[in-house]
């Protein structure tokens, strides 16, 4: 079998279809070309991925604690040679991709930390009762194992965090599970470098050569052809809705359906209350439009919904903003598709009834996000349901209600958000707790006075949300909690000593945290 991954290689002959990466930058192709995975080399990657799985997955903790630590060295070893090449392809600024690349490595130390403690396995111990009436209890031990072969899909706007070596890949690494990437086209020379940084990190650390794997994929195609690959045991995509549902629906179809977590964005609202609006208006609506337009708007907890309860302030709050978002410069966005969805999204949103237009930024070029607010009352807003629709970009819609009922409806009739924002003084609450329920209902992430924008790779970060922000609400795709995916709880019964995992040994060799009856103890 011949190495596909590798841009140019043997493979890349006049009978396979190739890839090129268009680049924002200069509006032209890249020289670069990469061989597309055929079918039956999708499959061989899943064969070799369920032969890695018993290896790896045997490994103490501390080995993969190692390799993930590696990972991280290597990305940083490849220098300024990987930041040119993300922003030559994505056309991201060079100190949001630095910063990236230290949150990449940063998350992959998190999980490596997690796992060489050990704890993060929950082994429960509860003793057997030879003597209980009228049945003797049997000796029961519980922990966490990984599931086997993850196939993860690397997301366009976030070409290190959330992509090869990002979250989805680190977590399901931590976990024991060898992991298939689907590269993102935007970004295939980042993912390329990336994914070389990666197997030298499992030389160096000896780990099995299958642990990690990429393909470039033709479109839908390849992803089908790995989600509904019966050696593949669950699933991590960060993408559209349209993307994200067409693959859950695969994975559900599948004769042995498989977890699929698909974090599909949101409209992550903001709540501004009277009395906030009443004291610092100004200040607020300035902090919105920067959060909503910063890099493009290219995030997926962009707030793309500000809901006003009218009150005092509100007029100096929207012309802050209206000052704000012209004064704004367009930025460059990721792709043409990108762009395309965004030029066409927003003349949608503006030629819907009621919406009028309170600014547009500067134009810029053929490839750059203009900044956009508009406007309309709660009333035409709860009669036009695509209204809460995402729109990928510098764009937000200001709902303005009159009174709390509204306010109340409109909160009631959003879908689920990965976030959702109060700008609020606690004054603000006197008589609203209502409202607090009704945001905590349809969130993963509520904040308190401040933009949702940067998501903090954290233990208790949640990023996910109700459908449809996320396929299931119960789990995060951000912080070491999102290791919980790619794990199943196994039970063992009356099983001799030397037959259990160290976990769940008496003697606990392991020496962590564990729950003894309902005693945690070490």
């Amino acid at each position: 079998m011949k190495d596909i991954t590798i841009p140019g290689g043997k493979d890349a002959d006049k009978a396979r279809k190739l890839m090129r990466v268009f680049s924002p930058l200069t509006g032209a192709e890249m020289q670069d070309e990469y061989p597309v995975a055929r079918s039956e080399e999708v499959q061989y990657a899943v064969e070799q991925a369920m032969a890695a799985f018993p290896v790896y997955a045997a490994m103490p903790g501390t080995r993969r604690a190692d390799f993930l630590v590696a990972i991280g060295e290597e990305i940083l070893t490849l220098g300024d040679d990987l930041i040119q090449r993300a922003m030559a392809e994505t056309g991201l600024p060079e100190s949001r991709l630095i910063g990236e690349r230290g949150r990449t490595i940063g998350q992959l130390g998190q999980f490596a930390h997690l796992i060489r403690e050990g704890s993060w396995v929950e082994a429960i111990l509860d003793p057997a009762d030879p003597e209980r009436k009228p049945f003797p209890k049997p000796d029961l031990r519980q922990m966490l194992q990984p599931l086997g072969p993850v196939a993860v899909f690397g997301a366009g706007n976030f070409p290190l965090a959330f992509s090869t070596a990002g979250g989805d890949t680190a977590s399901a690494l931590a976990a024991g599970c060898p992991v298939i990437l689907k590269a993102h086209e935007g970004h295939l020379g980042t993912n390329a470098l990336v994914s070389r940084a990666i197997r030298l990190a499992a030389e160096r650390t000896g780990m099995p050569r299958a642990v990690f794997q990429y393909v470039v994929g033709d479109g839908y195609i390849t992803g089908r052809e790995l989600v509904a690959h019966p050696g593949i045991k669950a699933a991590g995509f960060t993408g559209s809705f349209t993307g994200g549902k067409a693959l859950l629906q695969v994975a559900n179809e599948r004769p042995d359906p498989i977890p699929f977590f698909a974090e599909m964005g949101s409209t992550n609202p903001v709540v501004v209350l009277p009395d906030a609006m009443a004291s610092r208006g100004e200040v607020i609506g300035q902090q919105l439009v920067w959060s909503f337009t910063l890099n493009a708007g290219q995030f997926c907890t962009n707030p793309g919904l500000i809901i006003v309860r009218e009150g005092e302030g509100m007029d100096h709050m929207i012309a802050a903003m209206h000052e704000a978002v012209l004064a704004r410069q367009a930025e460059l966005m990721y792709g043409q598709g990108i762009r395309r969805n965004y030029d066409q999204r927003t003349r949608d949103m503006l030629e819907t009834k009621g919406v009028t237009l309170i600014g547009k930024g500067p134009d810029g070029g053929p490839l750059d996000g203009q900044a956009t607010l508009a406007r309309i009352n709660a009333v035409d807003f709860l009669l036009q349901p695509s209204l809460q629709h995402e729109v990928f970009g510098p764009f937000s819609l200001l709902v303005v209600c009159p009174d709390d009922p509204s306010l109340q409806q409109v909160l009631h009739a959003l879908g689920g958000q990965l976030t959702a924002t109060l700008m609020a003084e606690p004054s603000d609450l006197e008589g609203r707790s209502e409202l607090v329920r009704e945001l905590v209902s349809r969130c993963g992430r509520l904040v308190w006075n401040g933009v949702p924008t940067g998501v903090e790779v954290s233990p208790a970060m949640h990023h996910g949300g109700p459908w449809p922000a996320s396929s299931d609400s119960r789990f995060t795709s951000v912080g070491t909690q999102a290791i919980r995916r790619w794990v199943r709880p196994v039970s063992y019964q009356n099983l001799p000593e030397a037959f259990l995992p160290e976990a769940l040994q008496s003697h606990n060799p392991l020496k962590i945290w564990r729950r003894i009856g309902m005693e945690w103890t070490r």
